[in-house]
């Protein structure tokens, strides 16, 4: 192991649990579900843009979407800048309808507010079942992703690394709650944003100069330089379907809305849209590149996921390595912590409450039941993660694919259609998720688009027959589960 870059990457731990405690603390001072699970909504701009952004950069930003630039080259950078209007559509189409709404139902949950527009118990479980299940795969690749990035950057042995790992988000996600998981995003943010900057210039500095890079990639490979990439994998079809999965259905990822309904007021609305595109379009071009021109530092990587932690070590002296380590970690961690807060806040506010509603007043109660919810999901995942496959992208892709499929046209039509009702909600559900499931499961492309665009048109026409056989919702109706 290299203690050189390890010791840096322990201090960056306690300052994470420090802030973690500091949240704790407050969160003795409110209501348990509004401060643990929202922290009492009150995100400013610049935080709301860091939480929003780190909660979407991912391992698969930071390890895997860099292992595929690596892979198939500068064509690849250019599609991750697909992403960029993420946050902007996030925000601006969940964002004041979505708070105003949640605040006049006293919603904690995306499932709340499905719930206070559909009245549907049916609903709510089935979401929250499949909430749960994606989760699991989705927080699994973040597991991967941080125990690959401590054994080929740390050289600390795959399983050592995942339970470090592992019992350190669990613990640091279990106590502090949402307040802990924002501050240490805001915190991790700009982390990122350093990190991104020192490792691209390192690496073109490393690899001679930009131009020579590029030249370098031409004779390895001339597709590495090509706008199709390597082995013509940037068909039409296919990034009209990554547009899909990592932009557009952005929209209905939960972790994701959840932070539309945190904030303060609109000012932080229209700071976080500013700052968080910002930062966006920084990280993702920067991790990208750099793992595009990091083959023409290291040409033969068998795992193309390792890219980003070698190039630390490579490009970076050890000390700084160990500090900037900390940049795809912190894309890591923010996103796991986010995830599991909201599979915490699933079983406890929309699973366990449905059944026992008179405990609602048990706050302590609840406040175990919610750390220890978040335990036994990291055990879980720690258990799914120890046999990782080579390349976590799809992995990652496919449990996005999954979550949007079952809650995007909910959601949004939910917002902005007043016809709206429980049967088209949950038969487009119920289309999404089969569908989804069953195009994925057989590999099938229809006309070359990944499963994630046809399982959306499916539940979008499910949506509107089942709407038919419905009556219409009452909107202004307060969650009483």
């Amino acid at each position: 192991m290299q203690n050189e870059v390890i010791l840096p990457l322990m201090g960056y731990l306690v300052l994470v649990f420090l802030l973690s405690l500091y949240a704790y603390r407050r969160r003795q001072t409110g209501a348990f579900l509004n401060e643990y699970f929202l922290g009492n909504r009150s995100m400013g701009g610049f935080v709301l843009a860091m939480t929003i952004t780190a909660t979407y950069i991912s391992a698969s930003s930071f390890i895997g979407g860099p292992g595929a630039a690596y892979k198939y080259g500068i064509g690849w950078v250019l599609l991750s800048l697909i992403q960029l209007p993420a946050i902007w559509l996030s925000l601006g189409v969940l964002g004041k309808k979505f708070a105003i709404l949640a605040r006049r139902y006293n919603a904690v949950t995306l499932n709340d507010m499905l719930y206070a527009r559909y009245h549907s118990r049916f609903l709510v479980w089935f979401a929250s079942v499949s909430l749960l299940v994606a989760f699991v795969g989705a927080m699994t690749v973040q597991f991967i992703g941080g125990a690959r990035l401590l054994e080929t950057a740390a050289g600390i042995p795959y399983g050592t690394g995942l339970l470090i790992f592992g019992v350190s988000i669990a613990l640091y996600t279990a106590f502090g709650g949402f307040r802990a998981s924002v501050l240490n995003d805001a915190l991790q943010g700009l982390v990122m944003l350093l990190g991104t900057v020192l490792l691209l210039a390192g690496t073109i500095y490393k690899a001679g100069g930009l131009s020579e890079a590029i030249s370098t990639l031409r004779t390895i490979d001339p597709n590495l330089v090509s706008p199709h990439g390597a082995d013509n994998i940037l068909t039409t079809p296919f990034m009209a379907s990554f547009w899909v999965l990592v932009c557009f259905g952005v929209i209905g990822l939960p972790h994701t809305a959840v932070r539309c309904i945190s904030y303060r007021d609109s000012k932080a609305v229209h700071r976080g849209i500013i700052i968080g595109t910002v930062v966006m379009a920084i990280l993702m071009f920067g991790m990208h590149l750099a793992g595009a021109l990091g083959r023409a530092i290291i040409p033969d990587l068998t795992i193309p996921d390792q890219v980003i932690p070698t190039l630390m070590i490579n490009v970076l002296p050890p000390i700084a390595a160990g500090i900037f380590l900390a940049a795809p970690m912190a894309a890591i961690m923010s996103t796991i912590n986010a995830q599991l807060l909201q599979s915490s806040a699933t079983i406890v506010k929309d699973l366990y409450l449905n059944l026992f509603p008179q405990q609602i007043k048990q706050e302590k109660k609840l406040a175990r039941i919610s750390s220890f919810s978040t335990l036994f999901l990291g055990i879980l995942l720690l258990l799914a993660a120890w046999q990782p496959p080579e390349m976590i992208i799809w992995l990652n892709l496919l449990a996005f694919g999954g979550l949007q499929a079952v809650f995007l046209w909910p959601l949004v039509l939910g917002l902005y259609w007043e016809k709206a009702n429980a049967h088209g909600a949950i038969t487009s559900m119920l289309t999404g998720a089969v569908s989804y499931t069953l195009l994925a499961t057989f590999n099938i492309h229809l006309f070359g688009f990944h499963p994630i665009v046809p399982s959306l048109l499916l539940s979008l026409l499910a949506f509107g027959i089942g709407n038919v056989f419905g009556n219409k919702q009452p909107q202004q109706t307060a969650v009483s589960q």
